[in-house]
């Protein structure tokens, strides 16, 4: 089966159509080690293609991690608000690259979105442990007895959580910072467990999932393709869980 260069380059999502168009006419495309510059060229899946250099790959399973801003809706889609798929390529789309659980519409962090839908599920399993970390600002001082009820477990209205992690960062009779690590990802959770104990939180930012950490140099909005490493690094959280 073939299909047209630009068209190979862009559909991996980690470059728009226009982009690919101009890589190949500026000669920065070689197929079989040639420089091309017909984006419309036909290549085939035995064909070898690299970009500056580099080779590219169009996988059929997506795997990558974005930085979620505040305001943005954790859905496919959504009529009236934006959503996080509205801060990816189109190309993702088409891919069904989804994101990994959800994140509320006021929580900023790391968001995975895959098409694999085997490790989605894994990694969303409270069975495997794979938790997650966030950093929280709630009003009032927490106190030791707020860290030995989350590691016991909250008692929320429908369900109990399960035992989680929270140190105290700074406390004081007006505002407390912490970081909560919990292995399950209900509705609003880390916010009821809080509201819980009496305290509302006024900001929720998750900085890890699992193994991978929201890398610095992201900024709100931004998205960035996982290596196959770090893919692998998912998969090892999941099997030794």
């Amino acid at each position: 089966m073939s299909v047209r260069l630009d068209k190979f380059l862009s559909q991996s999502g980690e470059r728009t159509r226009s982009e690919a168009v101009r890589a190949i006419r500026s000669g920065q495309v070689c197929v079989n080690g040639q420089p091309v510059r017909d984006p419309g060229q036909k290549i085939s899946e035995n064909d070898a293609v690299t970009l500056a250099g580099q080779a590219v790959a169009d996988d059929a399973l997506q795997y990558y991690l974005l930085y979620k801003p505040a305001g943005v809706l954790t859905a496919a889609r959504d009529s009236h608000a934006q959503t996080v798929m509205d801060l990816l390529p189109q190309a993702l789309r088409r891919r069904k690259v989804l994101p990994v659980g959800r994140l509320d519409k006021d929580t900023t962090g790391l968001l995975l979105l895959t098409n694999d839908g085997a490790l989605a599920h894994a990694l969303l399993d409270p069975k495997r442990h794979v938790w997650k970390r966030y950093l929280a600002t709630v009003e009032g001082r927490l106190d030791q007895e707020d860290v030995a009820a989350f590691a016991g477990g909250v008692a929320l209205k429908d369900f109990t959580a399960k035992p989680a992690v929270l140190r105290i960062l700074s406390a004081n009779g007006q505002e407390s910072r912490a970081e909560v690590e919990v292995r399950e990802g209900k509705f609003h959770q880390v916010r009821r467990m809080f509201g819980a104990r009496g305290h509302e939180v006024t900001a929720l930012h998750r900085a890890c999932f699992g193994p991978l950490s929201l890398p610095q140099h992201l900024k709100p909005g931004e998205h960035i393709r996982l290596t196959q490493e770090q893919v692998d690094l998912l998969r090892q959280a999941v099997q030794n869980a």
